[in-house]
């Protein structure tokens, strides 16, 4: 009674088969053992999709073949190339050269979405700039944690521009050039005003006829200095929201 081949065995076995097939005319004529043995034991293990280990290589190929020896001299022959033959968990698969990892390593930029909070803020400072934490909190009406400023520091969106003249010199926030790219503007004059954020729907049809949208702008302000980053680093508050 014939076994019927696991779907792996049978695919080893088409392959084996066309090792041994050296005629015009489709007869077998088995090549030199040694080499034919070796092209086709090269060929399952290249078309293998996981490690395969010796007894089901066995299987494949004549019984008399010695297959520790074949995967001795395959592992040899692949040793200095981009592609090596190891062992895996007493299996065996070809892989890249360990030496060359670094060349398929993919890197990619991870996503994280702005809390509700981080996003409020960020259209505050975006719209109202130049701003100090004060302002926010009071457009807000609640108080702004130093994370969420903190966050939209390190994802390069918000800067520090200047200081307010006034007492405790609070530090003012003001958008990047990273954030007009992100949003596709060219300058912060660009954002979208009280027009457009009807007929996007972000407002009421009729909004309340005390509404205004703030004109944004990157120049300094009378009452707003330049921020001194060195004055600030001697200080120890390297950009530490106030």
């Amino acid at each position: 009674m014939n076994r019927m081949l696991h779907p792996e065995e049978a695919q080893m076995a088409e392959l084996a088969e066309l090792g041994e097939q050296d005629s015009p005319a489709g007869t077998r004529a088995p090549l030199a053992p040694d080499r034919s043995q070796l092209r086709v034991l090269e060929a399952l293990l290249f078309a293998a999709a996981e490690p395969v280990d010796e007894a089901a290589l066995a299987r494949v190929l004549p019984p008399e073949t010695d297959i520790a020896a074949l995967l001795a001299e395959l592992k040899a022959q692949y040793s200095g190339r981009g592609v090596n033959l190891v062992e895996v968990a007493g299996k065996w698969q070809f892989r890249t050269a360990g030496d060359l990892a670094f060349l398929l390593r993919k890197e990619s930029v991870e996503q994280h979405k702005l809390s509700r909070a981080a996003i409020e803020t960020l259209a505050i400072i975006a719209y109202h700039q130049p701003v100090t934490r004060a302002d926010i909190e009071a457009i807000r009406g609640v108080m702004v944690s130093k994370g969420t400023i903190d966050l939209l520091l390190e994802a390069g969106w918000i800067r520090i521009r200047g200081r307010r003249r006034s007492p405790g010199r609070p530090v003012t926030y003001g958008t990047t050039d990273a954030f007009l790219a992100h949003f596709g503007l060219d300058a912060v004059g660009d954002l979208p005003g009280l027009d457009e954020l009807k007929a996007a729907g972000f407002l009421d049809s009729v909004p309340p006829s005390a509404l205004t949208v703030p004109q944004p702008s990157d120049e300094l302000t009378p009452d707003e200095e330049p921020y001194d980053e060195d004055e600030a680093t001697e200080a120890g508050a390297e950009i530490t929201p106030e």
